[in-house]
């Protein structure tokens, strides 16, 4: 998992980072909002951790914009010193998942972003997933569109699973690379790119279908539900006739 934690105090940032990289987790540190968003508009987090005291703005703040900005449910939770009822309440109606008062608990602390970490995917316990018209088989490793089983390789799976169990979420080339092929840094990012092209068209990724997956560019892909086109001829041409291609 990969956590964004935004913390101005430099040891209390290297304690939590030293909690978190034991129990295997990596762990980017910020110690101002404004370096902490231009981080998390660009790059994939798993889960963000945030202060509510820093020097440029408040984590209240910090938190509104990602949750303006950010468009899927990332987990978020407060570690701060501040643990009145009301900053509590206020947190939590900002958008918030929990709510931790300083000095952070590992124990509590690795516990806390477990329970977060399988809220946002209450699918990967799962053996039968459905998206539309897509099922995917875990278990059996298999890809089925409307009830047709698809001819796909062993990282065309795993990368096709990924994508649906993170859909609406920006993926960066490097994300994909740890996730799904198990490497990290230096390591050429084409490779994502050639498997990405070959998948759009082996899993029939079109309006029909109800899914796309979208370049953003220079940052990664997002596998983004769309609306199903008519099925009246006559709409669909009149529809296609105003559409633009990019």
């Amino acid at each position: 998992m990969r956590i964004a934690l935004l913390e101005d105090e430099l040891e209390q940032a290297q304690l939590i980072q030293a909690i978190l990289s034991e129990r295997g987790y990596q762990c980017d540190s910020f110690p101002t909002g404004q370096s902490f968003l231009s981080a998390a508009l660009h790059e994939s987090y798993d889960l963000m951790i945030l202060d509510w005291q820093i020097p440029d703005m408040t984590g209240i703040e910090v938190l509104k914009s990602v949750r303006t900005h950010i468009n899927w449910p990332i987990p978020v939770v407060f570690l701060t010193q501040r643990d009145s009822e009301a900053d509590i309440v206020q947190a939590l109606d900002a958008g918030a998942d929990d709510f931790l008062a300083k000095p952070a608990r590992a124990a509590e602390l690795t516990a806390r972003i477990n329970a977060l970490a399988r809220r946002a995917n209450p699918d990967s316990e799962k053996t039968t997933l459905e998206y539309g018209p897509f099922k995917i088989n875990t278990q059996q490793r298999t890809v089925c569109l409307h009830g047709e089983m698809l001819t796909l390789t062993d990282k065309d799976f795993d990368l096709t699973l990924f994508l649906f169990q993170n859909q609406g979420r920006l993926l960066t080339r490097e994300v994909l690379l740890e996730r799904v092929w198990g490497l990290i840094k230096d390591v050429n990012t084409r490779t994502v790119d050639t498997h990405i092209s070959r998948l759009r068209r082996r899993l029939g990724l079109n309006p029909e279908n109800g899914f796309r997956i979208k370049t953003i560019y220079q940052r990664g892909y997002r596998l983004e539900a769309m609306k199903t086109e008519p099925t009246d001829t006559s709409v669909k041409s009149q529809a296609n006739a105003g559409e633009v291609h990019t």
